[in-house]
């Protein structure tokens, strides 16, 4: 019968090598953060930008509420619960926040 073991690496400095670890977890999902916050801004600058009605904005406003929702998502799993904050920052508009059910 053969017993499960850590990996070497993990041996003599679990602690410090946890703490490494701990710290590039954080760093990617500040970066996955940030990644989804410039789609939100892409998004919701095309949504602006639009001039006028029909399916494009359709199309523009779907666009920008994926955008939105994933970014709330991220913030989640970053520990961030609330959105006040981000909706104001990005002032994020009624009609996109209408279709996510937030508003």
């Amino acid at each position: 019968m053969s017993s499960v073991r850590p990996p070497s690496i993990l041996s003599n400095r679990s602690e410090q090598t946890l703490n490494v670890l701990e710290y590039e977890f954080l760093a990617e999902k500040a970066a996955a953060l940030g990644r989804a916050g410039d789609r939100v801004g892409e998004a919701l600058g095309k949504l602006t930008a639009h001039q006028g009605d029909g399916d494009e904005r359709r199309i523009l406003l779907k666009a920008a509420a994926d955008a939105v929702y994933a970014y709330f998502i991220q913030r989640e799993l970053c520990g961030l619960r609330k959105h006040d904050d981000a909706i104001r920052d990005y002032r994020i508009p009624r009609e996109v926040l209408v279709r996510l059910g937030a508003a």
